[in-house]
């Protein structure tokens, strides 16, 4: 860590709104230059709001600190560790200094090294990778500047957790042309390769055939790109010991198939795999803290397309399960393809928590509003307890909905198969995708046998503007709040 300015041509510091300095910086500033920024903090009607920013110019040059000095406000003094998380995090700055032409800073790790280090990484995010070099945004490389560490949530634990978030936010914001099923796979083994404890597997159509998921091929066969079954196992826990197991949504581009999409609004749906995006980044950031559990991460990856050979409205598939599934709106085609995912999953490798990450409906945007909280549904309580958790902890929050077989009647009405894909009507129809969902996991019967939760991402994958550290597109969420899910975990088990 580094405490010497003299290397650096900006410095972000933190400020609270009583005009007190952070711990970092009360100690490593002298008072006089503190009271110069106090001085023209107040003359700009600076008030230390949380996240607001105020850049410097020429202040303290003598004494060796930065020309440019980003101040930030943190708003009122933290109340507790996830207060303190969400400050750092918030007061960034390196944006601001970033369009200023800074490329070295420093950051004041404030009141959280881990937060600190996570909200500038992700503030920093470029989504441009395909503009030609002359217009892509500068690189910034950024160092802490003190150090606060009490817990094993680091500066580095903070670059890991960002880092992953902004995997998934690369995959994401990808257009479908450039993240085919195929693609998708090959960042994966990319990304994963040289870390510990990890396998990745890849399965072709004649694998999938073979373990005859047809809800999975109904969806696939529209497209002329191959479908992809990636499979990747993360065996940081004890021989024996089961895995947690997460599934991820994996649509790279869903046109809604027969049941075609509005135009508006449609090539959004690159990031239709965002799921299988999230659970991917999270087993980065697992293999990268090198906790010490099992992990196994299965995503089902297809376009979703009209042709002639597209599954089409009324047609009848049958699941890995050996249940048979009508096909009533062929864009209701997520937990067609995890029903399957969900099942090999779970009978397969005997996950002790199942827990899936979709884009599914638009009904839980309607539900909740859009940009704040995912659905989560569970059978568990405790495993709700500690998702919950872990998205405060994260600031990437839950709200519990009901996984209830009241919905059930809805999926089961079809006269020529055991379910539909569909109700036919709009009430309820997120609570009626989850319980057709976990119809397919094995082992629920059960009483405690599997802990399962089903996360409908769908109100929480795309941002519309930069704000804090949050950029605009494909936002690779929760891909954090897993992380740290598993993190607690690996402590408890």
């Amino acid at each position: 860590m580094s405490n010497n300015l003299s290397s650096f041509d900006a410095l972000v510091l933190g400020v609270y709104k009583d005009g007190s300095f952070s711990e970092t910086a009360s100690k490593k500033i002298t008072e006089k230059i503190r009271q110069t920024i106090k001085q023209q903090l107040q003359c700009a009607g600076v008030k230390g709001k949380l996240g607001e920013v105020r850049v410097l110019y020429g202040i303290g040059s003598e004494e060796g600190l930065p020309s440019q000095i980003a101040v930030v406000g943190l708003g009122t003094k933290p109340e507790n560790e996830r207060d303190s998380l969400e400050k750092a995090r918030a007061a960034v700055g390196v944006r601001t200094l970033r369009n200023q032409g800074a490329k070295n800073i420093a950051i004041d790790v404030m009141t959280n090294e881990h937060g600190a280090s996570e909200g500038a990484t992700l503030a920093l995010f470029k989504p441009d990778r395909l503009k030609s070099a002359q217009n892509q945004i500068p690189s910034v490389k950024i160092s802490p500047f003190g150090t606060l560490s009490s817990s094993d949530l680091t500066w580095e634990t903070g670059l890991i957790y960002a880092n992953a978030q902004n995997f998934a936010r690369t995959l994401g914001n990808s257009p479908a042309n450039h993240m085919t099923p195929t693609i998708f796979t090959e960042n994966a083994k990319s990304v994963l390769k040289d870390l510990p404890n990890i396998e990745v597997i890849v399965r072709d159509r004649d694998w999938v055939e073979g373990k005859k998921m047809g809800s999975f091929l109904s969806v696939a066969n529209g497209s002329d790109e191959p479908l992809k079954f990636l499979e990747i196992h993360y065996r940081g826990g004890k021989d024996g010991d089961k895995p947690l197991a997460l599934v991820g949504k994996g649509i790279t581009f869903d046109s809604g198939g027969i049941s075609l999409k509005f135009p508006a609004g449609m090539s959004e749906m690159k990031i239709d795999m965002g799921g299988g995006a999230a659970v991917t980044a999270a087993l980065y950031g697992i293999a990268k803290l090198e906790l010490p559990i099992n992990v196994v991460v299965t995503v089902p990856l297809c376009e979703n397309l009209p042709s002639g050979h597209a599954t089409k409205p009324g047609d009848v598939v049958v699941a890995m399960n050996g249940k048979s599934i009508e096909v009533d709106n062929t864009d209701a085609e997520g937990r067609l393809i995890l029903a399957d995912a969900l099942y090999y999953t779970s009978s397969t490798f005997q996950p002790h928590s199942l827990i899936d990450l979709a884009t599914l409906t638009g009904a839980i945007g309607v539900a909740l509003g859009i940009g704040k909280y995912a659905g989560i549904y569970t059978n568990s309580d405790k495993l709700w307890e500690q998702l919950a958790e872990a998205g405060k902890i994260a600031n990437d929050p839950l709200w519990r909905m009901p996984l209830d077989d009241f919905y059930l009647k809805s999926m089961t009405k079809s006269d020529v198969a055991d379910y539909i894909n569909s109700s036919g009507n709009k009430y309820g129809s997120s609570c009626k995708a989850a319980i057709f969902l976990k119809e397919f996991v094995y082992g629920l019967s059960d009483e405690g046998t599997i802990r399962y939760a089903h996360i409908d991402m769908a109100c929480i994958m795309n941002a519309s503007e930069d704000s804090y550290y949050n950029v605009k597109g494909a936002t690779g969420r929760p891909a954090r709040s897993i992380i740290e899910f598993a993190r607690k975990l690996s402590r408890v088990r």
